[in-house]
């Protein structure tokens, strides 16, 4: 069984920072495409940021490009996000996701609350 297990969240004031990590276990994701995601309430679930296998290749979307950072390490099978600057609009459970042999991603986490208060 694949599972994804997220830690890191919490409640943190409007220019501050949190760190989210992620562990896969029952799957090695060194050759996949890891990301994080995130869903508020009320919308959409969007991917927040994406790294290749070998972090020769990473995306974020616009709204966190230059305050977030995503990192991986693949002898540990986790992948990272480092949040600086978070800002309200960022509150959100936040998904680590992995791709599957689909190309897709197929395997996420339950999710961790981060909450930015103004």
């Amino acid at each position: 069984q694949v599972k994804l297990v997220e830690s890191g969240g919490g409640l943190v004031q409007a220019g501050g920072s949190l760190s989210l990590s992620c562990v896969a276990s029952g799957r090695n994701f060194y050759s996949d495409t890891m990301g994080w995601f995130r869903q508020a309430p009320g919308k959409e679930r969007e991917r927040v940021a994406a790294i290749a296998w070998n972090s020769g290749n990473v995306e974020y979307v616009d709204s966190v490009k230059g305050r977030f950072t995503i990192s991986r390490d693949n002898f540990k099978n986790s992948v990272y996000l480092q949040m600086n600057n978070l800002r309200p609009e960022d509150t959100a459970v936040y998904y680590c996701a992995g791709e599957g042999d689909r190309g897709g991603f197929e395997y996420f986490g339950q999710g961790t609350q981060v909450t930015v208060s103004s």
